[in-house]
């Protein structure tokens, strides 16, 4: 099977009124496959907002395109001292959107350094270099998931199932996926896989995007709440594990969509392998431990009223983080387009994050 993405989660078109941020609107499949054509910068920032477009490297893709955006709206005709303070000015605003996912920050501060390099040129100049650098981000993390792909490919069983939390697919990134880039990498390869997909909720990620995507490359998998997990690998019919990341501390420690937690702690009471795939964009060696690691909270009726349906009285207190973290201990590998890392993870991490930038500046040094 060879896999071809039949879709663009997040897209740069430029028009004759404007530069376009076109995203595939999520929070409506997959009844309807629409897209969003942002014409301003806080239609962007709306869409990470509302999880119109989500995914940890998906948000850093439409953010760096967002800012290159804003500033071809703010700046042409301008001067660099006000290219200066729209493009602080942006970066501060999408900084605002998404507090969990680190690939976010990441994304800002290429395209802030990128406007820093620039000094000295035009102000033309200056607002083509931003979106040679954003389209430099889409590319490099489309690289970087086959690159994921390649490397845990070798760790999926030759046949058997492998059970999946939350969508880390083409949606969630810029192109082939983290967690279910590596199962298509693996199918790919010739490994006969099936896929347990978690439901996911509140919101149903697994169950309507993962799902989704399995169905559009006949990947063969069955869909289950996610209650039922430990009953299947009970059953014996799980030999592998493997999420997507929103944040990796230093130690290993990955925040990943809620309920990712207990998948770990599933599969280490039933001695399965638990794997996390994401690029190093995604780890933050400035986080020591999953403590440090700041978890978003939404809004109660993501969980009273489920796609629009009130299911909980009127009143009901509730909690409604939106990510949790496994701890290293439980993770049996991290899979970077650098390779995999092995607990205790600190030593292989700051590698693997010194490794990707070196190379990303070698590109961008013409090296």
């Amino acid at each position: 099977m060879t896999y071809h993405q039949q879709f663009s989660s997040v897209a740069w078109q430029q028009q004759p009124a404007g530069p376009v941020v076109r995203l595939i609107d999520q929070t409506l499949l997959p009844a309807q496959t629409v897209y969003l054509d942002c014409t301003e910068p806080e239609q962007v920032r709306q869409a990470i907002r509302d999880l119109a477009v989500r995914g940890a490297p998906a948000i850093g893709v439409a953010a760096a395109y967002g800012i290159a955006q804003e500033l071809a709206l703010t700046c042409a005709g301008g001067d660099s001292g006000q290219f200066d303070r729209e493009l602080a000015k942006s970066c501060q605003a999408f900084a605002g959107t998404r507090p969990t996912a680190i690939n976010l920050f990441w994304a800002i501060d290429r395209m802030r350094e990128q406007g820093l390099r620039s000094q000295g040129q035009t102000v033309a100049e200056r607002i083509a270099g931003l979106e040679r650098e954003a389209v430099a981000i889409h590319r490099d993390d489309i690289a970087s998931c086959l690159a994921i792909g390649a490397h845990g490919a070798p760790l999926m069983p030759d046949r058997g199932s492998v059970l999946t939390h939350c969508n880390t697919g083409g949606l969630a990134t810029g192109g082939h996926g983290t967690a279910l880039g590596v199962i298509r990498s693996a199918i790919a390869a010739g490994k006969q896989l099936h896929v347990w997909v978690d439901e996911t909720r509140p919101l149903l990620q697994g169950a309507r995007l993962t799902a989704w995507e399995c169905m559009q490359d006949s990947i063969p998998a069955t869909l289950i709440t996610d209650n039922m997990a430990g009953h299947v690998m009970k059953l014996g019919k799980v030999q592998a594990a493997i999420v997507g990341a929103d944040r990796i501390a230093l130690n290993g420690d990955s925040a990943n969509k809620i309920g990712t937690y207990t998948v770990a702690v599933l599969c280490a009471h039933h001695g399965i392998p638990f794997y996390v795939a994401a690029p190093t964009s995604t780890i933050d060696l400035d986080c020591p431990n999953g403590e440090a690691i700041p978890i978003e909270e939404r809004k109660p009726t993501e969980v009273t009223e489920p796609q629009g349906v009130r299911f909980a009285p009127l009143g009901m207190a509730v909690f409604n983080p939106a990510f949790d973290v496994a701890p290293g201990h439980l993770i049996a590998g991290i899979i970077t387009e650098e390779g995999v890392a092995r607990p205790p993870f600190t030593a292989d991490l700051q590698a693997m994050v010194a490794r990707a930038k070196q190379r990303r500046d070698r590109v961008r040094d013409g090296q």
